[in-house]
Parts: C-alpha cells; structure tokens; sequence
C-alpha cells in the first residue's frame, strides 16, 4: 500500500450489506467529562436509539432537489481490533470500547432517477482515551451505478479502499494522514460539543461532499467557528480553497440534537449551490426490533414515505 500523505483520488459509495444490526449497547463508560455523567448514560445507555428525520433540499446538477435525510445515533460496542460491531462484547471485554455510530441517509431524486446514500461514522464515547475516529464508510447509488468508500485509522493514518463505475476515480487502496474529518463533527457534537475545534484547522472533507463533487480526497485548510446563544449553538466550517462553508446548528443544552444544516459551495458549473437540512420528527425507539410489517406505522412518526 501506498503512502499518500496530501493527496487521496476519493471515490466512494455504495453496496449496503447489512446483516443484524441489533445493539448490545456497554453500559460502563469512564470518561470523566460526559461518560461518568448520569443525564449522557440516562440518555446514551437507555437501550435506544435517536432517529431525526430532516426536510432536504439537495443541490445537485445546477438544481435544488427535495428529499429526506435521516440522522440515527445509537451507542455500541466496537471491536478495536477489527473496527467492526461486537456481537458478544462480554466474551472478550478488551478488544471491546463504546462507539457512538452515526447512520447517516440521503434520499432524493434528480429527473427521472433517484440517489440514496449512506454514511456510517464510528467515534469513541471515551474521548480521553481515544482522540479520533475508528472509522467511516459511505456509499451511493443511482441509475448510473453506485460506489462505495471505507476508511479506517491505522495509527497515524487512515487506510483509504474505494471503489467505483467511473474510470477515473477506479479502485483505489491508500493511505492517507490522520486529520479532523468533516464527518466525525456530527458526533463530536452529541458527545463533547465544546471540544470543537476553532481557528485556523486542517480537516478531512467529508466523503459525501467529495463523492458528488467527484474531488481529490486530501486534508485541507479550513477556519472554524463557533456561536451561540442560550438555545442554540452553531458550528460554522469553512474551506477557502474550495469557497465551500458548512453550518451545523444544533441545541446549545444536552442532549445537543441537531436542528440543521446548510452547506453553500461552488457547484461543477461554476455557481454558488446550497443545500439545507431542517429537522422534521424525533423518534426514541429500538428500531432494530421495529422490523415486521406492523411496526410500518412507526415511519408515520418521522414523516417518511
């Protein structure tokens, strides 16, 4: 494998094989700031998940799209050894530490065809004991194919495997520097909203971003910032080389839900394109158990097709 420190061909996206993705959540986190907390393990361990369905406007093409996005947080155990799901944690408790995973899903439709598109990001809960993220994957289909990206940390480094239909961008297995990634902000949030970075940062853009817009994956200079009020915190990322900026905003109080997005960027064509996200329905549920036909009504309650 390749050393490649600043410069990445990314190429990312689908093929969705999930096979049981019941929780067994670990229920004796340590860390001091938000772990040993008794309102994040109330919250956190209660044997559930967070589903937030948002109204999406899309850019894509020149256009704006509508569409659905869905963010699910739900905290599991994660084998350190092979960055996976534990299914028996007990068994082996010291391959075993607690990850908040994001399931991250985009849906909407251009002309005649639709995208539907996945992002899973996997970070720690105990942050003073592991700093950085253990691993992302997105994927993304539509009429034309679909491509599908992994990354996982190795040390100083992810390791970068992506495949793709386009010729250009190909298979592709390489190695690239560990930075902040765009796609770990969503769960810094949820987990420890004031360790966010501000100032001038070096950040890993994120895989949905470089998908579509077909970019170079690489870390590049960004400047961060931070405001808020009593109800609401914002979290403001912005890339000056690419003129992309993206705006998070979420609850300034636990358990810091995120109420929505925008992200304004140079589009193929040269203009200015803006996407936004503005949070619809909440929804606390064990939906790994929510799987029969009956349970279809359940999807009334987050306004989804």
């Amino acid at each position: 494998m390749r050393r490649i420190a600043f410069s990445i061909i990314l190429v990312s996206i689908v093929i969705g094989v999930f096979s049981s993705c019941q929780k067994s959540a670990n229920s004796n986190p340590n860390k001091v700031s938000a772990i040993q907390n008794k309102e994040f393990s109330d919250y956190w361990y209660a044997g559930v998940a967070e589903i937030d369905s948002y109204n999406l406007t899309q850019a894509r093409y020149g256009e704006q799209h509508e569409g659905k996005a869905v963010l699910i947080f739900v905290t599991e155990p994660f084998s350190k050894s092979k960055q996976v799901k534990l299914d028996y944690p007990d068994q082996n408790p010291k391959d075993n530490q607690t990850v908040l995973k994001l399931n991250f899903t985009k849906k909407f439709t251009t002309g005649i065809y639709p995208y539907s598109m996945m992002l899973s990001t996997f970070t720690p809960v105990e942050r003073n004991k592991y700093e950085s993220t253990e691993k992302v994957t997105m994927s993304s289909q539509e009429w034309c194919g679909h491509v599908f990206a992994q990354m996982n940390l190795k040390n100083d480094h992810y390791n970068l495997a992506s495949y793709s239909y386009f010729e250009q961008e190909g298979d592709i297995h390489v190695e690239v520097e560990k930075q902040l990634l765009e796609d770990e902000i969503w769960n810094l949030i949820r987990l420890e909203p004031q360790s966010l970075p501000t100032g001038t940062i070096e950040v890993i853009p994120g895989l949905f971003h470089t998908r579509l817009l077909h970019k170079n994956m690489k870390p590049k200079m960004a400047y961060a910032s931070v405001t808020n009020d009593k109800t609401k915190t914002s979290f403001r990322l912005e890339y000056p080389e690419d003129k992309r900026v993206l705006t998070i905003e979420f609850e300034s109080a636990f358990p810091h839900k995120i109420l929505s997005w925008t992200e304004k960027l140079i589009g193929l064509n040269g203009k200015e394109i803006t996407t936004t996200a503005t949070l619809d329905k909440t929804l606390l549920i064990d939906y790994w158990s929510k799987n029969q036909n009956k349970h279809s009504y359940l999807r009334d309650s987050l306004n989804l097709q």
